[in-house]
């Protein structure tokens, strides 16, 4: 299938940059981002990384969660009260009795009911309050696109941001034409044919790793696709923001007149005040030290996933059959809800565990030799952008279709597959483990992709140049 884009034009964007001193007051009225992300782990981390970047170029930023979202947040880092650059803000979480709290999702079906009055009642008190900082520019998680509409009611600039993939936003705008068009049905199946290609230089998209795609959970998968649906409303951002790089995805951009890539959006932002659900666990910095270059294997799948306990006991046999030293990232739920129970005398002198790790801090760390992970975007940028190569355990959404750009397209990863009775088994994992350890071209690839990133963001890269012109833009508005 050929891919058709019809978006509006990238309104022109000043190629001078006005120079702003890092922290110095504005004369006269002042910039104000409004900020919402989408109520996940992946999507709130890199929108408050672009955040911070903007706010160090004199703009006021305000930063909107839901109420839950910044409860863990707080939980898991309480000095954020302390960071006084971004005003975090909250709107209620939209439960009714009915809903379900500790499900990930319910917040995508409750705050469209909810947070357009909140946002709006939200920028009224803004404007009210400081007639020299109104909100002038709203970024929104392009998910969220009917946020929108309460933008424009409010007089204030639409900004789309997109956490995934150029790659995945492409094939995300795209998605409604080919519902109209017959190749999608209306539960998000694939109609005709069994791939759709946007490029010849952009790996398919396969009827199992569409970016809605949810393997066991039809009402999940459902209600990502009634969020997909809607992406024709994305159209009304005058700008959309993407946490990659022009060199990572270049077939890609060049679909989407309208993309800044702005990232990788890790390799700018140094805070150390994170914005993780979880707490991380420090320690696992100073094991890092006392192992060799290039020798560990750093297994971590993200905020989302869970796997049975046998899944579980075959990946830990796996890395204990491999015979590496081993970070692996155990949330506590990460056994379908449940705390993992390990093989008896498991790891023993080889590995370390801990709930939550400081992520860019480790794959930056000289120790580590390879990433066994979930394939989320912020995880392979962060991996790519630091030169990692991957072993791949995608699990839904856009994952999927990540795992083909390491593979395929990038040459800097394995897949690891399943057996006949749906299970990764320890002996594949070990396998797949040795196997990128024995093969150079692996590393030398991601080395290659690492420098096209760090190029990227420095002085004159793409990035940095398109960070500009965003920014640039804002103090003009």
């Amino acid at each position: 299938m050929n891919f058709e884009p019809h978006y509006a034009s990238l309104h022109p964007c000043p190629t001078s940059r006005q120079e702003v001193k890092e922290g110095a007051p504005m004369a006269g009225n002042r910039p104000h981002v409004l900020a919402v992300p989408l109520p996940a782990q992946g999507h709130v981390k890199p929108l408050m990384s672009l955040c911070r970047q903007i706010a160090k170029h004199g703009i006021k930023v305000t930063f909107v969660n839901a109420e839950s979202i910044h409860h863990k947040i707080l939980s898991a880092s309480p000095q954020q009260d302390e960071d006084d650059s971004i005003v975090m803000e909250t709107v209620p979480d939209g439960f009714t009795p009915e809903d379900d709290p500790n499900n990930p999702f319910t917040l995508l079906e409750t705050l469209p009911k909810t947070m357009p009055q909140s946002l709006t009642d939200l920028i009224q008190r803004i404007n009210s309050s400081n007639p020299n900082e109104k909100v002038t520019c709203l970024i929104a998680d392009l998910s969220f696109y009917w946020i929108f509409d309460t933008a424009d009611k409010m007089g204030v600039e639409p900004v789309g941001f997109s956490p995934p993939s150029v790659a995945c936003l492409a094939f995300l705008l795209h998605a409604p034409k080919l519902l109209e068009q017959g190749n999608l049905n209306i539960n998000g199946s694939l109609h005709n044919g069994d791939a759709i290609s946007l490029s010849n230089d952009i790996p398919s998209w396969r009827k199992d790793d569409l970016p809605w795609s949810f393997s066991g959970d039809p009402k999940t998968e459902k209600v990502f696709f009634e969020i997909v649906k809607g992406y024709k409303e994305a159209s009304k951002a005058k700008w959309w923001l993407c946490n990659s790089c022009h060199e990572l995805e270049p077939a890609a951009t060049e679909l989407l007149p309208n993309v800044l890539t702005i990232g990788p959006l890790n390799l700018l932002d140094n805070n150390v005040k994170s914005t993780n659900f979880f707490s991380e666990d420090l320690s696992s910095l100073c094991w890092l030290n006392a192992q060799a270059d290039g020798s560990v294997v750093y297994v971590s799948f993200g905020s989302l996933a869970v796997f049975s306990q046998q899944q579980l006991d075959e990946l830990a046999l796996g890395l204990e059959l491999s015979g590496r030293a081993f970070l692996w990232v155990v949330r506590p739920d990460l056994a379908n809800g449940s705390r993992v129970v390990y093989p008896p005398g498991f790891g023993i002198g080889l590995g370390k565990i801990v709930e939550w790790a400081p992520q860019n801090r480790v794959l930056s760390h000289p120790s580590i030799g390879c990433f066994v992970s979930h394939c989320g975007w912020n995880s392979t940028i962060e991996g790519v952008s630091n030169g990692v190569p991957f072993i791949c355990w995608s699990y839904f959404a856009d994952q999927l279709h990540n795992e083909r750009y390491i593979c395929e397209k990038w040459g800097i990863g394995l897949k690891i597959d399943f057996d006949e009775k749906g299970i990764r088994s320890r002996y594949e994992i070990k396998n797949k483990i040795d196997m990128l350890f024995s093969d150079k071209k692996f590393k030398e690839n991601a080395l290659k992709l690492k420098e096209l990133c760090s190029k990227s963001v420095a002085d004159g890269g793409t990035s940095c140049n398109n960070l500009k012109k965003f920014i640039d833009h804002l103090h003009r508005k």
